[in-house]
């Protein structure tokens, strides 16, 4: 439930900052704006949960999607892989993966941190265009990101340790890599068999106490669940008690935002949502932050058409929705003939990143790292459904004894891999469904790029390669296909600095509306190698010094 002790705005009050939404880039936003002495009002669709709300219910949060808002959320998104195709809601799986909660997505990730490497931000200029896609150089570079990159080191929390291909950092981890389980000690195995270089994974939550805040417990339900003991880095555990805690931030919860009002003056002066009861409410703002993700933040901006915004709020440049990212993920199975007991601690504990850079003698673009984790958690119902090989039936005896013995003895080998951006793949409104509010659901349309696939399948060879090389008493994996889902919701309000090919400047303020920031994964240029949340929190930190001077300029 919300800190009731929390400030509390009146929605007739102009205050300095609304934001949407409290993941890893409105809470961070949130801390760093009421900090400063701005006032903040957070509008957060989903509820505010504490630490001690979360379980290992599997069938709650697995099954049915408590964190992500249940079968109403899913009801409320389409999905096709073309234009051409009838866009149709999933019964069991949103296309768009996020949390509804206070803290976003950051409650439920797995945790694993990379940071991006120069490569990443200038690619266009490095390897030339590729045709079919917008592929585009980002307005900042690694040098630009790389001090907020270390804020979210150290006022997040990230345990790790440098690694041979690592960009350069200014400052050490925090805190030290977390114990190495099975499946990280037997992909560094087979790495050093095959010439590789393992390191250990920088990860988004705690091996040693820090900032007040105790370590990781080792319970393992860190993927799709929450820490009931704070350990994982998120916004809920680490800088929203902090917005909290400075009096000029509230927190509002089960609040969803549906639209945003702009004055004659061109000027976003009125955010209006929906409250827990469905009622319609309007709060005055100044200015306003978008941090919803990648889908949202679209979906709000073409939800706020007008006869001077036609085309969607903010969308002179028709970019809103468009070049909506994924990254790829290829998997290999093996049993080993030890048990490994993977199903205890973090995912992720030893990661590749000697396939990094896209090399032209592949013939495709594309890059990417390699990880080693349980299959689904390890959680033993997923595991019961998928964690078969697929030479045993999945009924009867042979199937429970497979099973019972694979539990203890099996790992995966997970590829992580570029997307392009791509006119073809959009967040849109959907003419014919509605969700819960009675607007238009969020619309996905999605098929990977041909080299996109091609770097998967790569990954997925060199994973089977490594399962073998690390022992494994048998392996498989699944064929690579394009995807119908995605965690990651990059690209679709990217930042740059034409007007024309972009949504925001590279300070992150809308080109068309002058008090109008975005702030998430919807602000990405390109994918990144498949795991974008720490760049979203130092983007985060970043646009918020550049917002609070603005706003000190009275520049918004």
């Amino acid at each position: 439930m919300a800190n009731e002790s929390q400030v509390h705005y009146r929605n007739d009050q102009a205050v300095d900052f609304v934001i949407v939404g409290s993941g890893s880039a409105g809470g961070i936003l949130a801390r760093e704006l009421s900090a400063k002495g701005f006032d903040v009002v957070v509008l957060e669709q989903g509820p505010f949960r504490t630490a001690a709300d979360f379980t290992h219910d599997e069938i709650g949060v697995a099954f049915n999607g408590e964190l992500l808002g249940g079968s109403a959320a899913r009801a409320s998104q389409t999905f096709r892989h073309d234009e051409s195709d009838i866009a149709e809601p999933h019964p069991f799986r949103q296309p768009a993966e996020y949390a509804k909660t206070v803290g976003g997505s950051s409650v439920h990730f797995t945790g694993n941190y990379w940071r991006f490497r120069e490569i990443d931000f200038n690619e266009r200029s490095q390897l030339g265009a590729i045709s079919g896609t917008n592929f585009a150089d980002w307005p900042i570079s690694y040098s630009e990101l790389e001090p907020y990159y270390t804020r979210v080191d150290w006022e997040i929390g990230v345990s790790g340790t440098p690694g041979p291909f690592d960009a350069p950092r200014s400052r050490p981890y925090p805190t030290p890599p977390m114990p190495v389980k099975s499946s990280g000690a037997l992909l560094e195995r087979g790495a050093l068999k095959l010439g590789l270089h393992p390191q250990p994974a920088p990860v988004a939550i705690l091996s040693k106490p820090h900032n007040g805040r105790a370590p990781c417990i080792h319970c393992g339900y860190c993927m799709g669940f929450g820490c009931e003991v704070g350990a994982k880095s998120s916004t809920l555990a680490t800088v929203i008690p902090q917005a909290l805690a400075s009096g000029k931030c509230e927190i509002r919860p089960l609040s969803t935002v549906y639209r945003l009002e702009i004055n004659d003056a061109g000027k976003i002066d009125e955010v209006l949502y929906f409250d827990a009861d469905g009622k319609q409410r309007s709060q005055k703002a100044k200015a306003v932050v978008l941090s919803a993700n990648g889908a949202e933040t679209p979906r709000l901006l073409l939800d706020s058409a007008s006869a001077r915004h036609p085309d969607g709020l903010g969308n002179s440049s028709g970019f809103v929705g468009r070049n909506l990212m994924f990254n790829g993920h290829s998997i290999a199975n093996g049993v080993f003939a030890e048990q490994l007991n993977d199903y205890k601690s973090i995912q992720v504990t030893r990661i590749i990143h000697d396939f990094y850079e896209s090399d032209p003698k592949r013939g495709y673009y594309g890059g990417g790292g390699i990880d080693a984790r349980p299959l689904f958690s390890a959680t033993p119902i997923l595991f019961a459904m998928a964690g078969a090989p697929p030479n045993v039936r999945s009924w009867g005896r042979e199937y429970k004894e497979a099973l019972a013995h694979n539990y203890t003895r099996q790992m995966t080998i997970l590829g992580n891999t570029t997307s392009l951006a791509q006119d073809r793949n959009n967040i849109t409104l959907d003419p014919t469904y509605k969700d819960q509010w009675g607007r238009a659901a969020l619309r996905l349309t999605y098929r990977d790029h041909d080299d996109d696939l091609a770097i998967s399948e790569f990954f997925r060879q060199k994973s089977l390669e490594l399962m073998d090389a690390a022992g494994a008493e048998q392996s498989w994996s699944f064929p690579v296909e394009a995807q119908s889902s995605g965690a990651h919701l990059l690209g679709t309000c990217r930042m740059g600095d034409d007007a024309e090919t972009s949504v925001v400047d590279k300070h992150h303020r809308s080109h068309d509306v002058k008090n109008l920031f975005i702030c998430d994964g919807s602000s990405f240029v390109t994918s990144g190698r498949g795991q974008p949340t720490m760049t979203i929190m130092a983007l985060a930190f970043r646009a918020a010094e550049h917002i609070a001077a603005a706003a000190k300029a009275n520049d918004i």
